[in-house]
């Protein structure tokens, strides 16, 4: 199955006066990478909510955030600093002195200095409150992949659509070729003739070198290969494993046949076509640096 690398996941949990919502974001990356914003009192899981990623998503940079609210705020979370509010007074009474100022230092001067105020240290988060992350996030998990999978059938449908279009096209390629090589044997045969006394022209020696220079007209060796890789680029897609790196592998292939058919023949209208199949290659290569 064919799954995009972009998408977005939210999952909410709730117990009495606990609610945990989690967002998550992901895009493109070559490989799995994943950062995340806990609460401090979350900290010791980050490793632990990591692991419930790595064990649905293979592919992708991850951001995600994980919120707590508890329902209360709690005024004694925060606290007073007193070293900080001596070392700012000093600075302003000495500030005061310097300009002559007859103002006194009030305690809201010293408040604009947040460094004063500090946040209590968040107690780790128990078991229980483990669970209500564990579950918001596994739902944020779910909801991320669900998107990314429906991105991915996008992908897919447009991938198909767009082979099927390179396998007209290279039908027509193997007809031109079929009509090119023989009307190109006659016409190196006839510059051979015009040039070469007829006479003295060695007719085996001529047959050989005209077979020789209609084989390397040949395309139907690379026509063959192309296919082949186009079979296994669509069983790939319907593949269970996450196919990124296999499907970017064959269109690499893919496009190295197309260059030697455009290399091979000198017919405009198999160059004309090739262009095309290039075109389309292109934007399938590009379709896949999303797919993971």
């Amino acid at each position: 199955m064919v799954t995009s690398m972009t998408g977005f996941g939210r999952g909410e949990a709730s117990s009495g006066a606990h609610h945990v919502s989690v967002e998550l974001r992901s895009v493109n990356n070559r490989f799995l990478e994943i950062a995340l914003r806990l609460p401090r009192s979350l900290a010791l899981r980050e490793n632990d909510c990591k692991d419930i990623i790595r064990r649905t998503i293979a592919r992708g940079k991850i951001n995600g955030i994980v919120v707590l609210d508890s329902g209360t705020t709690d005024p004694a979370a925060l606290r007073i600093n007193p070293q900080t509010a001596k070392a700012y007074f000093q600075l302003l009474s000495g500030l005061k002195k310097s300009l002559k100022l007859r103002e006194s230092i009030r305690l809201e001067h010293l408040l604009h200095f947040s460094e004063i105020l500090e946040q209590e240290e968040e107690p780790a988060a128990d078991d229980a409150l483990w669970g209500l992350v564990k579950t918001a996030l596994e739902a944020a998990v779910a909801d991320l992949q669900t998107m990314r999978r429906n991105e991915g059938r996008e992908l897919e449908s447009d991938f198909r659509t767009r082979l099927a279009l390179l396998d007209e096209r290279l039908s027509e390629v193997e007809r031109l070729s079929k009509e090119q090589v023989p009307r190109e044997r006659e016409r190196i045969k006839e510059r051979i003739r015009q040039i070469l006394d007829a006479e003295h022209v060695d007719e085996g020696r001529l047959e050989l070198e005209i077979a020789l220079l209609a084989d390397r007209l040949d395309v139907t060796e690379e026509c063959v290969r192309f296919r082949s890789h186009n079979k296994f680029f669509l069983e790939a897609l319907g593949g269970s494993d996450s196919p990124g790196r296999r499907l970017n592998f064959l269109i690499q292939e893919i496009n190295r046949e197309a260059n030697t058919i455009g290399s091979k023949s000198n017919a405009q209208e198999i160059a004309h076509i090739v262009v095309g199949i290039k075109e389309e290659l292109e934007k399938i290569r590009e379709q896949l640096q999303n797919i993971e």
